[in-house]
């Protein structure tokens, strides 16, 4: 449990370490183009399939924990129990993992992404705010549109928020 833990706490330490880096580099210059910030962004949703990956194994890991606590350590303490050997024996033989990549990537996005996500889109409206020109002008890359990109980037914010909030997570044991 310990080393699948480590390794989703690592992933999110690249996301706030890289979010952080990009967010002072593009504030630290105003030469720095606003879509340094864009570039976060997408190496944060990267960084959530890669997490989110994860987390579905660390899932299967817990729950083999979990039947070996509830069943292992109640027999030792002399209590009756379910029948945890043969479960527990299937998901060795046979490993499925427990939930889903959406369901995976609404729980990281809950715990920890939106709120990475959120601070560098709102870094990235600041940074527009200094340019001091119009949200609509400024958004511009290359040959696409201000409104094209801010359409993308509420699109994405908004179906990520969407999927945080209303997928389905499977209870806790």
């Amino acid at each position: 449990m310990v080393a699948y833990r480590t390794r989703l706490d690592t992933t999110t330490n690249w996301t706030v370490v890289t979010s952080a880096g990009l967010i002072t580099f593009s504030l630290g210059n105003a030469a720095v183009p606003h879509y340094v910030l864009l570039m976060a962004m997408f190496l944060i949703l990267l960084f959530l399939v890669i997490e989110a990956r994860r987390y579905r194994f660390y899932e299967l890991i817990r729950q083999r924990v979990r039947l070996l606590e509830a069943g292992f350590y109640a027999e030792v303490l002399g209590k009756e129990s379910m029948d945890w050997i043969t479960p527990l024996h299937q998901s060795l033989l046979h490993p499925r993992l427990p939930i889903s990549l959406l369901q995976a990537l609404a729980v990281r996005l809950r715990n920890a992404y939106l709120g990475i996500l959120l601070m560098v889109y709102l870094t990235w409206g600041l940074k527009h705010y200094l340019l001091g020109k119009s949200l609509l002008d400024s958004a511009r890359i290359g040959v696409l549109p201000g409104w094209a990109v801010l359409s993308l980037l509420a699109l994405i914010f908004l179906v990520l928020l969407g999927l945080a909030v209303f997928h389905s997570v499977p209870e806790e044991d």
